[in-house]
């Protein structure tokens, strides 16, 4: 690669050396060496996108702090198999972190982590108590739909890792409570979490280090919910900024507000059901699906639909009884309630045996159906009802979150009524003949929210992440135009970006 050791110190090639930046910095890490030394730039306090490609899905980052090495997250892409759908984790080489951060337990930051781990088995996670209640859930149920992939497609070395694997990795997490402050290694750097408001457990990571104080937002959230609470970040004294950056290209109507939106969803539910169909509300299954019971249950009570049968996924349920188990112990709204014994008309689907469909979700009129995934991917259940369920004018399709344009809710969103959508790549086609509607209920915040918490910050630097190339490139000329004095980069794969 064009570095090598030498007497215990880093040699490093010459820019022209045909090495590659990603050798610059990545070699140390390959090697094992950690560099003791601090040049006059800083040059080994850098942050780097370890996400294959530039786009939302494998979401790993790596922090390096002068030798002290994080990882945040640890993801897997929905839309990819096998190692198309990993993080670049293999320059970090084997055992040469010094701590793993996970913000919180969507498979597009969690699904690789046992991956990570068998490669760093001594180095601890952080996270918190909700995540890590959360994150045993979702990597059980990884292990499960690999399994059935496996089967069904014909991949082969799936799963990825077994369920005694997700179990021995659990050894290594080391749970850490909202604005307490812990070390991570033993160089002078301290990491505190933030409540992000995204979904249960989510937090926003801050580190404190000799030489300036870094912010990584995370998946965050600046507004209330249904169930979770607005952000809690810091407001001042951070010197690097790393953002996400999903919504930038999504401008938001300026008359916007939840409630308004809560009553076109409302509006569209009665009209639905009056003409003897159902509703189908494609939700994730951790996060959308508890914020939208609470919703449909807050609807029932003002009188704005009527009760109906609401039949929600088995992980889900799964998910929904945790939110029951932290109620008491977790910063959210409605403390105290609990999802699956408060809601009466709330049903559930039958566990699918092994090798039938996962949709085990038989259609009655008059009902509303909150299924996952949320982008209907193939071989989900809201992907599989949905095969049955489109033909029919009766019926409504209401989208209520982020979906990839390349989805199965992406093509949906852009097919008209009345024309075939396909679902799966394997299968026909099916007539599109139900409404769709799309509402903004999104557990990320809308763009403004996210530019304004920036100018207040004021950083010196700002590192865009998580967005596709035009919210990326929005955000990266917005924020240039509001502070000119600030350095606003564009992560991209294998090109490191100085932290001060």
């Amino acid at each position: 690669m064009g570095v090598k050791p030498d007497g215990g110190r880093v040699v490093l090639p010459s820019r022209g050396s045909g090495a590659g930046w990603e050798a610059l910095f990545l070699f140390p890490m390959a090697s094992g060496l950690k560099p003791r030394y601090r040049s006059h730039y800083s040059f080994f306090m850098f942050f780097q996108s370890l996400l294959p490609r530039p786009e939302i899905g494998a979401n790993s980052f790596l922090f390096d702090f002068d030798g002290t090495r994080v990882v945040i997250d640890s993801g897997m892409h929905p839309k990819y198999t096998g190692s198309e759908a990993l993080p670049l984790h293999e320059p970090l080489g084997f055992d040469a972190l010094d701590g793993i951060i996970l913000t919180h337990a969507h498979l597009d930051h969690l699904g690789s982590l046992p991956l990570l781990q068998r490669r760093h088995p001594r180095t601890p996670v952080f996270l918190s108590e909700g995540t890590a209640h959360l994150a045993d859930i979702m990597l059980h149920n990884s292990v499960n739909v690999m399994t059935s992939q496996s089967e069904e497609l014909g991949l082969t070395g799936y799963p990825l890792f077994t369920h005694d694997e997700v179990n021995e990795a659990t050894r290594q997490w080391s749970l850490r409570g909202l604005r307490k402050g812990f070390e991570i290694g033993d160089r002078g750097v301290r990491a505190t979490f933030f409540d992000a408001g995204h979904v249960l457990g989510a937090v926003g990571v801050q580190f404190d280090t000799p030489m300036g104080t870094v912010l990584h937002s995370g998946d965050v959230n600046f507004e209330e919910q249904s169930i979770a609470t607005a952000a809690d970040f810091p407001r001042t004294g951070v010197d690097t900024l790393v953002l996400e950056a999903t919504r930038g290209d999504a401008p938001r109507d300026p008359e916007y507000t939840r409630q308004r939106e809560a009553l076109r969803l409302a509006a569209v539910i009665r009209e639905t059901l009056r003409r003897g169909g159902s509703v189908l509300i494609p939700v994730f299954a951790l996060g959308k699906s508890q914020e939208m019971l609470i919703l449909l249950h807050q609807l029932v009570k003002a009188g704005e639909i009527p009760s109906a049968p609401v039949f929600l996924g088995g992980l889900s349920t799964k998910v929904s009884a945790t939110y029951d188990e932290l109620t008491h112990r977790s910063r959210r709204l409605h403390q105290g309630f609990s999802l699956l014994r408060e809601l009466p008309d709330l049903q559930f689907s039958a566990r699918p045996r092994r090798g039938k469909s996962r949709s085990a979700m038989q259609y009655h009129p008059g009902a509303i159906y909150a299924l996952s995934s949320g982008m209907m991917s193939e071989n989900t259940v809201s992907n599989e009802f949905a095969f049955h369920f489109l033909a029919n004018p009766a019926n409504s399709l209401c989208f209520v979150g982020y979906a990839d344009p390349d989805s199965p809710a992406g093509r949906i969103k852009n097919t008209p009524q009345g024309y075939p959508v396909r679902l799966n790549e394997n299968r026909e086609p099916v007539l599109l003949n139900c409404p769709v509607e799309t509402f903004d209920f999104s557990g990320h915040s809308d763009r403004e929210g996210l530019r304004s918490y920036a100018r207040d910050l004021k950083p010196r630097r700002i590192i865009l992440v998580h967005g596709d190339p035009p919210a990326l490139q929005w955000f990266q000329r917005t924020l240039s135009e509001d502070m000119p004095e600030c350095e606003v980069t564009i992560a991209m794969p294998d090109t490191p970006i100085p932290l001060f």
